[in-house]
């Protein structure tokens, strides 16, 4: 089986209040976009049950083994399932560190992949239990549409908003940027104009209204961050913002881009907002 997981990126992101768990609620939007990873899952059947063979190409992956989000989706579902063992190649495409969801997509997709193959029969609202015990986003992958999101990103409900009509430009310059870093410079607030309700407006007003509460103090200490993002305009972006905390910047066009030469160093991605089908 093969399976393409998608990024995301962040339309505005408010963090409204630090919990007493040491997470952050938030507000945002989350929407998928058509960069993807390639992740190949086939039975091992000379192997016992509960085995996976892991291995990765592309970009490079950070940490053991035993700590990516797919070897750990296979092992969530395999406490409850007889799953037999799986052969499982992952070919990183998306930047890790970047804001782009990509470890998160690939747990959901590892987890909706052995769904499919195995015909477990796991429904879509107990697949997204499985996924938010993976991490606060990793829900979201499960269905793959636009939403609203709040609480610590797990807390999501459908928006209406549709980008099939514009394209993107996605550029990830060779910055990594802690999360916890990031929030540690944050003071919480709730915003002048809430994600939810400004993406409903002519996406003209975004630029002045539609804000990612990170960008202030990542651009005070990453300025070629905030160069990127000014460039983006320059060029001619309707809105143009860093996804999570960074330290990808991407903007939306109305007709399909050019990508800036002085950022082909750096990871670029362009291509048209439509929307995955199934996933």
């Amino acid at each position: 089986m093969l399976l393409f997981p998608n990024a995301k990126i962040n339309l505005g992101l408010a963090i409204t209040e630090r919990r007493r768990d040491g997470y952050h609620n938030l507000q945002t939007i989350f929407y998928p976009v058509g960069l993807t990873d390639i992740l190949e899952i086939v039975p091992a059947l000379s192997k016992p049950q509960g085995h996976i063979h892991f291995r990765t190409t592309g970009l490079q992956i950070e940490g053991n083994e035993e700590d990516n989000l797919c070897v750990k989706a296979y092992k969530l579902l395999a406490t409850e399932y007889e799953i037999p063992a799986v052969s499982v190649h992952l070919h990183k495409i998306i930047p890790t560190g970047s804001g782009l969801g990509g470890g998160s997509s690939d747990a959901a997709f590892m987890l909706k992949g052995l769904n499919n193959l195995f015909k477990l029969g796991i429904s879509e609202d107990k697949l997204e239990g499985f996924a938010s015990r993976l991490g606060s986003d990793c829900a979201f992958f499960i269905r793959n549409q636009p939403v609203s999101a709040h609480g610590k990103g797990n807390l999501m409900k459908h928006t209406d908003l549709k980008l099939n009509d514009y394209h993107i430009i996605i550029i990830c310059p060779n910055i990594n940027i802690s999360t916890a870093e990031a929030y540690s410079f944050i003071t919480p607030a709730n915003p002048e104009f809430p994600p939810e309700k400004t993406v409903l407006l002519p996406i003209n007003e975004w630029k002045k209204k539609l804000r990612n509460d990170f960008e202030k103090s990542v651009f005070h200490r990453y300025p070629q961050i905030r160069y990127i993002k000014d460039k983006l305009y320059n060029k001619g972006a309707l809105y143009a913002s860093m996804s999570g905390s960074g330290s990808s910047v991407y903007g939306i066009f109305k007709e399909s881009p050019v990508i800036p030469k002085e950022f082909l160093e750096y990871f670029t991605w362009c291509g048209p907002l439509k929307l995955p089908v199934g996933g």
